[in-house]
């Protein structure tokens, strides 16, 4: 009966159940957000033949994407940088070219400030060729069946049913032996004096290859039976000093594990090392802390896992932010966690891993380790509806904000991702606030504050398919004028309403404030930006009246020029001198235009001008780099 009027309280449609209470602290200490929470997996792709159009980099871009990880996945452990060839585990292990420079080229071209994450390779194999690959168009025109994962690549014979090949490929004949001194070289292709000229700072991030708890399933043709955890640790400790001697600022992220179970387990099982049992997580985190003793090398950053929830049920899906920190709830679809004290304990159903993570690196690394926590590939089923992909995601990035975690990079993206990133994006601000939401499974509130504490953001989370009214008050903090503008999501259509910060589905209203306190009624199933001001400009963002936005600025390879009113017939750019310098014309319909001028670096200003000589101006900065056609 109870959990049946739990269920009740949360998705009674329509009705406005009782005012839930939110308290923002803005007198306490504040917690940096990590601008990398706002990432993606895949957005660029490593065909050279094949280019973002315009409409896809203006999404991205107005989304507010800062984060790209573009290893490829699977496709990342048999990768060939020499001869930009991957192995494409789950398509018959087939070879296909993929020019990873391409794409780093292509992230660092349009996004300079944004960060890139590729990959090491540990597999010890890599793609060669793709004469034997086999002929999949030729069997059945290409199409998935459940035979792609067999081992055919290399001359093998299909089965007619299931996922193992009647007769298995030569390996041989598709791939070659991969060194550590292989893996890493690829720094010096990127980053060397003789390489091809990326920007480190740019990809500081390498995942320590991917999900290497299941590779005996993912890479059987090279790993017919599961290595142990110990010969990884071993491939895993020679590649990561070996990056870190050439790249000593990189960011080293592992083990990226594959889901729950492999949180726990390695090969199916808990790791069993001189009679203890450990839980697969906790023994990858001591045994880096034994080495990183033994040989005085740093050889972990970012504690990266992966997660797939396969519930379809909203009641689940909006409670899933839960899993990573929140000691009291009951996951669904606990299994791994009840393998953690060795055996099967199905009274184990709290996960809070992250919060575990943090535990065991604190017990083996001690205190001030400096390892962040990470979730590099993630998705929700592809039935749920995009108002409730927009919740499940904004309660994430909320959760991440509030406690720290620095990357973020979903593998699948669905319709009200985009939306949800955007709102983030755009109008958080760089500090988390302490806050507390009397009825948490129902609403939660993210409140983020600028340098100055003198705007805050407080975006709201209502789980509910009903109403929720919110009072809340907010402490050391008060609020500018009677009104403040919000910003919501809710009833998302099925087909995507994002396309860019002025085409998209984002409502906006205004809420009545008093001083500290106010009060909103939320959408059922939405999230909700308030953004207040306490006398001061919102960092990050254009103030609402000011017509042209530059970004990015500064920018070292391409510019764009935005503005929200007026019809402007010539854009000027002029040097310091008030010289012009760069001079386009422009069509009185335009509202936005990309540049990419032959100017040398410093400070310019832009400036749009009217037919009637009435202007508006803009400084840019240039950066030391030039520019290229």
């Amino acid at each position: 009966m109870g959990k049946l009027l739990i269920l009740l309280l949360v998705f009674l449609p329509q009705a406005v159940l009782g005012q839930i209470k939110v308290t923002i602290d803005a007198g306490t200490a504040v917690k940096a957000v990590s601008p990398y929470l706002y990432g993606r997996n895949n957005s660029f792709t490593p065909d050279p033949g094949r280019t973002l159009s315009e409409v896809d980099l203006v999404r991205l871009r107005d989304a507010g994407v800062r984060f790209f990880r573009e290893s490829g996945g699977n496709n990342a452990s048999k990768y060939n940088w020499r001869r930009k060839l991957a192995s494409h585990p789950d398509w018959y292990n087939n070879v296909y070219a993929a020019d990873w420079d391409y794409a780093a080229r292509t992230l660092q071209q349009h996004f300079p400030d944004a960060q890139g994450m590729w990959a090491f390779p540990l597999l010890g194999y890599a793609a060669k060729t793709g004469v034997a690959n086999f002929p999949d168009w030729e069997y059945n025109r290409s199409q998935w069946w459940e035979g792609v994962n067999q081992n055919l690549a290399g001359g093998g014979e299909p089965a007619a049913t299931g996922t193992k090949a009647k007769v298995g490929g030569n390996t041989n004949l598709y791939l070659e032996k991969w060194s550590a001194d292989s893996t890493v070289g690829i720094l010096d292709h990127w980053f060397g004096s003789e390489g091809i000229g990326l920007n480190p700072e740019g990809i500081r991030y390498w995942n320590m290859d991917n999900e290497p708890e299941i590779w005996s399933g993912t890479h059987d043709d090279v790993m017919l039976n599961q290595l142990s955890p110990q010969e990884f640790m071993q491939r895993y400790f020679e590649v990561a000093r070996k990056a870190r001697a050439k790249f000593p600022g990189i960011k080293l992220a592992g083990p990226v594990t594959a889901n729950e179970w492999q949180w726990y387990n390695w090969d199916g099982k808990p790791v069993t090392e001189n009679g203890k049992t450990y839980p697969w997580l906790e023994y990858f985190i001591k045994s880096i802390a034994e080495e990183q003793e033994r040989s005085g090398v740093r050889l972990l950053d970012v504690l990266d896992i992966h997660f797939y929830p396969s519930t379809k049920k909203t009641e689940e899906v909006v409670q899933l932010h839960r899993v990573f920190f929140d000691r009291t709830y009951i996951f669904p679809e606990a299994n791994g966690v009840k393998t953690i004290t060795g055996g099967y304990d199905n009274t184990l159903t709290r996960e809070y891993i992250f919060a575990r993570c943090n535990e065991w690196l604190t017990q083996y690394l001690g205190t001030g380790h400096g390892v962040t926590l990470g979730l590099t590939e993630t998705g929700i089923d592809e039935s749920i509806a995009p108002s409730v992909t927009a919740v499940w995601y904004a309660s994430t990035l909320g959760e991440f904000m509030k406690n720290g975690v620095e990357v973020f990079t979903p593998w699948t993206w669905k319709t009200g991702m985009w939306e949800t990133l955007h709102l983030f994006s755009r109008y958080s601000q760089p500090d988390f606030l302490q806050a507390v939401s009397e009825n948490e499974t129902l609403v939660s509130t993210y409140p983020t504050l600028n340098a100055a504490r003198d705007s805050m953001t407080v975006i709201l989370v209502n789980r509910s398919a009903a109403q929720q009214q919110v009072h809340s008050e907010l402490n050391d903090f008060v609020a500018a004028g009677s009104k403040a503008p919000v910003y919501t999501l809710a009833q998302l259509p099925a087909t995507e309403t994002f396309f860019s910060h002025t085409e998209n589905a984002l409502k906006e209203s205004a809420v009545d404030v008093s001083g500290s306190t106010f009060g909103i009624l939320l959408p059922p199933m939405s999230v909700s930006a308030v953004v207040l001001r306490g006398g001061g400009v919102i960092t990050g963002m254009a103030p609402e009246t000011e017509i042209m936005q530059v970004f990015p600025n500064p920018s070292r390879e391409s510019f764009i020029v935005k503005w929200t009113r007026g019809n402007f017939e010539t854009l000027q750019m002029t040097d310091s001198r008030g010289r012009i310098v760069f001079e386009q014309q422009l069509d009185k319909r335009e509202r936005e235009v990309r540049l990419k001028p032959k100017l040398s670096s410093g400070t310019y200003l832009i400036r749009l001008v009217a037919d009637d000589g009435k202007s508006t101006v803009k400084k840019v900065v240039l950066g030391s780099h030039g520019y290229t056609d």
